[in-house]
C-alpha cells in the first residue's frame, strides 16, 4: 500500500545497466510480496514444489536477482522487523481484504472466470516467517547480503542511502522518501510487459529513478512537509483525510508552516496522533549496519532449488550466466562472483 504521491512526485526513467557497479538497498518484504503476487498460474494459483509448498517467492527472489548480478548491480536486500504499533491497524484490515479476496477467488474459480480468478488471488498474498528465512536463506546460498531491520525495512534501506552505503533504496512505495531517502528506484525488482487489472492491454512497465532533493525543490517544499502531505493522503500508519489527494495536500502544506496549521486548515481528524506519525518518520527505529561480505556456493545453491523442483539444468545456466556477465565486466568480489 503504502503512500500515494503519483501527479506530484517526479520520476526519470533509468536503465537497471546504469546502476552497474551500485549497492542498492532494496525493500525485501515488498519485493516478496511482488512476486507472490505476480507469479501464478493462469487460475491464480501460485507457483509450488512437490509439496504443495509455494515457491512464487523464491523463484522471483533467485531469477531476478540473478538478473540484477548479471548487471553487475550489487543489491542489498532489507527485511522488516516487528511493525510499529501504529501499524497494527492497517495489517488488520489487509488481512480482511485478503480474506474478501480468497472468497472472491474461490468463487470466480468455481464459475471458470480464470482472468477475475487471477485478479482476485493477487491480492490474497500472505508473506510467512517461513518464506522470509527460505528468502534470507536462498540469498546467502547466492552470496548476495541480507539485513535484518529492527523495524520497518524502508526505514533502514533508506538509513544505508543516508549513511552512503549505498546508492538508492528499491521499492514500489513512496514512503522511503518520507524516511528521508536521497534517491529510490520503482519497479526494480519487477520490470517488463504486464497485463492491466480487467483489461487486455499490455504496457510496458520500466524502472524509474525518483530524486528527493530534486522534487523538494521543484515543490519548493522540505521534507517534514512531504512527511504532513503524507499524514494527509494516507500511509502504512494512518488512513489520511478523505477527499484529499496529493494536489490538495500539497496546495495545503504550502500554505502552512505549522502541522497543527495543517490539521486546523484541513479539517483533519487523525486516529493516531499526528505529531508521533511525523516523529515516526523524522526519527525512525533504525541501527547502524556494517554490509556484510558474503560468498556464494553454487554446489549448496543448485541443492537448495533442486529441493524445491526447479529445473536443475536452468538453474546451472543461470548461474553461468552470471559468472560470465560478471567475468565480461571484470567484476571480482566475493559479494558478487560465483566459483
Amino acid at each position: 500500500m503504502g503512500v500515494d504521491f503519483s501527479g506530484v512526485i517526479e520520476s526519470a526513467p533509468i536503465a537497471l545497466d546504469q546502476l552497474a557497479g551500485k549497492k542498492v538497498a532494496v525493500d525485501a518484504y515488498n519485493a516478496l510480496y511482488q512476486f507472490l503476487s505476480i507469479i501464478r498460474q493462469r487460475d491464480g494459483t501460485p507457483l509450488m514444489d512437490y509439496n504443495g509448498k509455494v515457491t512464487s517467492h523464491i523463484s522471483g527472489l533467485f531469477y531476478r536477482t540473478a538478473r540484477l548480478l548479471e548487471l553487475g548491480i550489487r543489491p542489498v536486500y532489507v527485511f522488516d522487523g516487528p511493525p510499529p504499533v501504529l501499524k497494527r491497524k492497517t495489517l488488520a484490515l489487509r488481512q480482511t481484504i485478503k480474506e474478501e479476496a480468497r472468497k472472491e477467488w474461490k468463487e470466480a474459480i468455481e464459475r471458470g472466470d480464470y482472468e477475475t480468478a487471477r485478479s482476485k488471488a493477487q491480492a490474497t498474498s500472505r508473506l510467512t516467517r517461513e518464506m522470509v528465512e527460505e528468502s534470507k536463506q536462498l540469498l546467502s546460498l547466492m552470496g548476495v547480503p541480507h539485513i535484518q531491520a529492527p523495524s520497518e525495512g524502508e526505514a533502514q534501506a533508506s538509513a544505508l542511502v543516508l549513511s552512503g552505503q549505498a546508492y538508492a533504496c528499491a521499492s514500489q512505495d513512496y514512503d522511503s522518501l518520507l524516511f528521508g531517502a536521497p534517491l529510490l528506484v520503482k519497479n526494480f525488482t519487477m520490470s517488463g510487459r504486464r497485463k492491466l487489472p480487467k483489461k487486455d492491454i499490455y504496457v510496458e512497465v520500466e524502472p524509474e529513478l525518483i530524486d528527493l532533493g530534486k522534487n523538494l525543490s521543484s515543490l519548493g517544499i522540505t521534507r517534514q512537509k512531504l512527511i504532513w502531505m503524507g499524514l494527509l493522503v494516507g500511509t502504512d500508519f494512518n488512513e489520511g483525510v478523505h477527499g484529499i489527494g496529493p494536489k490538495k495536500a500539497y496546495k495545503l502544506v504550502k500554505e502552512c508552516s505549522t502541522l497543527e496549521e495543517v490539521i486546523a486548515k484541513s479539517s483533519a481528524v487523525f486516529e493516531v496522533e499526528p505529531m508521533e506519525l511525523e516523529n515516526l518518520f523524522l526519527h525512525p527505529d533504525v541501527k547502524e549496519f556494517e554490509i556484510p561480505n558474503m560468498i556464494p556456493d553454487q554446489k549448496g545453491l543448485e541443492q537448495y532449488l533442486a529441493s524445491r523442483a526447479f529445473s536443475p539444468e536452468r538453474v546451472k545456466n543461470t548461474i553461468a550466466s552470471i559468472s560470465k556477465s560478471q567475468s565480461e565486466k571484470g567484476i571480482q568480489s566475493k559479494l558478487d562472483a560465483f566459483e
